[in-house]
């Protein structure tokens, strides 16, 4: 195991409008309090009463996924804490992901594509046991 899901994160137009429907769907709270990330005019969260976190992404001029549409696919990505980012990128990059966003050192998250070509991310952050 090479890191730990933290939360699937959904790109939309707006994120409370959409964490909102999700809560009415799947019950839960809306941008509770977490010490992972903050929430703010880009970015809500739904957290659920079994544990799953999703998050919100507002995107600038969105397209929504228009399904089974090739040229409108489905949007979203994983967040992935992991204990140690070098390390991880390392494997993740053995097993044929691409870098796609280093960032600044500091910032302690990089941007991935798998194999596929979907979109995650690397979180350095240590993995709950």
């Amino acid at each position: 195991m090479i890191g730990e899901l933290q939360c699937v994160v959904l790109d939309c137009a707006d994120g409370e409008v959409l964490s909102r429907f999700y809560a009415e769907l799947l019950g839960g709270e809306v941008n509770r309090p977490d010490r992972r990330w903050a929430v703010g005019d880009g970015w809500s969260t739904l957290h659920t009463e079994r544990g799953l976190v999703l998050a919100f992404q507002r995107v600038a001029d969105h397209r929504p996924p228009r399904w089974p549409d090739p040229e409108r696919p489905a949007q979203f990505h994983l967040d992935v804490d992991v204990p140690d980012l070098e390390a991880a990128q390392a494997r993740v990059l053995e097993l044929g992901a691409e870098l796609l966003d280093a960032g600044e050192p500091a910032r302690g998250w990089r941007v991935f594509a798998d194999p596929a070509g979907h979109p995650f991310c690397l979180l350095g952050r240590p993995v709950t046991p």
